[in-house]
């Protein structure tokens, strides 16, 4: 890991953990951190800010809503050979029941929002344009205040520019509200 990405990670934690309560007093705000496995050898972390509109909640039977914000660092690791890209998204996301297992609620995510991404040439692929759609889908255990995800994202620019290989990504994410 790259010493401005970890730079980047104590920050926000340090960010969250010192001023989060203060600057938020509802639970309405939240935090997430993101590990990215990709394709091949890509690897990356997305930290996130999450809003959950009240006004929002229970739109659709009993679906939760939230809005959420990211900043993305990738790597691209092959031989000697590494590639960094930068990505900002922002999405909405609606959350389903599904099921509960031990007393814990868990819930089916899906989302389709925007990106923009520094490097149109990433881990080998000519993805041809710097805004991308951000498409998800998940699995999301719900402990209160924090939750756990196991995610598919996809990005790509759903054939707008050609080529557009998309890129693929299994995320595991730790959420937590203020």
């Amino acid at each position: 890991m790259k010493t401005s990405l970890k730079t980047l990670i104590i920050s926000f934690v340090l960010v969250v953990s010192l001023f989060g309560k203060l600057a938020f007093a509802q639970s309405d705000h939240g935090y997430a951190v993101d590990f990215l496995k990709g394709e091949g050898n890509v690897n990356g972390v997305k930290l996130a800010y999450q809003y959950h509109a009240p006004g929002m909640q229970n739109i659709i039977g009993d679906a939760r809503f939230y809005f959420e914000t990211s900043v993305n660092m990738w790597e691209y690791r092959h031989g000697d050979e590494t590639q960094s890209n930068l990505v900002l998204a922002m999405s909405p996301v609606l959350q389903f029941p599904a099921f509960s297992f031990n007393n814990t609620p868990f819930y089916v995510e899906a989302g389709i929002g925007v990106s923009l991404i520094d490097e149109t040439q990433f881990a080998g692929k000519n993805i041809s344009t710097h805004y991308q759609f951000e498409d998800r889908i998940g699995l999301v255990a719900d402990f209160g205040r924090t939750n756990v995800a196991l995610r598919v994202i996809h990005y790509s620019n759903a054939g707008f520019k050609e080529p557009n290989p998309g890129l693929n990504f299994l995320t595991l994410s730790v959420a937590r509200r203020f």
